[in-house]
């Protein structure tokens, strides 16, 4: 039981250090919300923790963030990156991450569909908060800050369910 215990928080510390690094692999847009890596980290960490591993995981990286670490895309830290524009993505990931851990395990195109469920709720969240705090239509908010990127997202988590079940086998000998 203790060695089970301590495997778990060993990939949640690793995974999470996984999306920190993920967040930073950006290309910047005229829109000023980079490409970055954050959703397919987000997504592997569901896929190959599960929902409940992957979702302790996204809560350190918040917590990391929330602290001063610069851990979000940009290196970005603090409560005004949390509660800003764009914070809503980062609350999003919680979400996101239990229904790609929540997909079927048998069944790919399941699993992928629950991704997609959780990408959307993420985009929704970050939709809601930037149209708040920018006071844009929801329209505009979406056209802004989703549009491009939905599409980018959901090619993630595909990828992320595609690679997860090599990676699950290599880590499931420790």
């Amino acid at each position: 039981m203790k060695e089970t215990k301590t495997k778990d928080i060993i990939f949640i510390g690793l995974f999470a250090a996984i999306l920190c690094v993920c967040a930073q692999i950006s290309i910047p847009t005229p829109f000023g919300i980079p490409f970055t890596l954050q959703t397919f980290a987000v997504a592997l960490c569901g896929y190959i923790l599960g929902a409940k591993k992957g979702a302790l995981t996204v809560l350190v990286y918040i917590l990391l963030g929330t602290v001063g670490l610069p851990v979000f895309s940009g290196f970005g830290a603090g409560f005004s990156k949390i509660f800003g524009a764009t914070g809503g993505f980062i609350f999003g990931f919680l979400p996101a991450v239990v229904f790609c851990g929540l997909g079927d395990k048998k069944s790919k195109i399941i699993s992928i569909i629950f991704g997609i469920i959780g990408i959307a709720i993420c985009h929704l969240c970050g939709i809601l908060q930037y149209s708040f705090i920018t006071k844009n239509s929801f329209v505009s908010s979406f056209i802004t800050v989703s549009g491009l990127f939905l599409v980018k997202d959901i090619i993630s988590v595909i990828l992320a369910e595609i690679i997860s079940f090599p990676i699950k086998s290599a880590i499931s000998r420790f």
